[in-house]
């Protein structure tokens, strides 16, 4: 996967994104990352991003001219990117999409900042080369897109077939299937007094199937509610 993130801070968020699952990709080689700063396709000495909104109103917002003359400059480069703007009205991100995007050969990030885009980014970008959505972490609001680009780009690439040093790691966890992940427990034994169940000491791999099935099903009726159980779920 080839990777760009436009953004106004990357040194900030550039030695996250050089450490442990995103790290390992790039030096195996299955994740190209690009941190483009978009300031620096400003069109004034001052290096001006943001503009007063018109009709009023608080805050500032980011205008359209570097962001697009970025995306030109990176998309001559490499070709198309498929684009996704963090931004609360995105879709809300879950498993599911992360496995798509991590199928997908070039992704392009914008994170925006202040009081959100000129409405002409959105409309642009709709019907541009590569494909574009707007994704959101959830109904909250951040000072800008970094930390859920982030998120989203570990989520995907940590899929990526050879990224995990287990492939299986990623194929039993929560998310994964319709059930929260079971219980796990390591060394030592015992534990200012909690021990591991009995039933992972036992070496009986059927009854410990069954415990951890039992546990995810479990889990997955406490931790959440009716909504959000999956259909076919005998808990009630």
């Amino acid at each position: 996967m080839h990777c760009a993130i436009l953004t106004l801070f990357p040194e900030a968020i550039r030695p996250y994104l050089d450490e442990s699952i995103l790290g390992i990709a790039q030096a195996q080689g299955k994740l190209r990352l690009d941190l483009v700063d978009f300031r620096n396709n400003a069109l004034d000495p001052h290096r001006t991003v943001d503009d007063r909104p018109f009709g009023g109103g608080p805050g500032m917002v980011l205008k359209p001219e570097p962001i697009f003359a970025t995306i030109d400059d990176v998309e001559q480069a490499h070709g198309p990117f498929h684009k996704i703007l963090l931004c609360p009205r995105g879709r809300t991100f879950d498993q599911a999409r992360a496995r798509e995007l991590s199928r997908m050969e070039r992704v392009m990030f914008l994170c925006g900042r202040y009081e959100g885009y000129d409405e002409r980014i959105r409309d642009g970008l709709t019907s541009s080369a590569g494909g574009y959505e707007e994704i959101s972490l959830g109904n909250f609001v951040l000072a800008g897109g970094e930390l859920p680009a982030m998120a989203v780009l570990e989520a995907a690439v940590r899929l990526i077939p050879g990224v995990l040093g287990c492939a299986e790691s990623a194929q039993l966890e929560s998310f994964e299937t319709e059930w929260l992940d079971y219980p796990q427990y390591t060394r030592p034994r015992e534990f200012r007094g909690m021990a591991v169940p009995d039933v992972l000491l036992s070496g009986d791999h059927a009854k410990v199937a069954r415990w951890r099935q039992e546990q995810a099903e479990l889990l997955t009726a406490q931790k959440r509610s009716a909504e959000q159980r999956p259909a076919n779920s005998d808990n009630t």
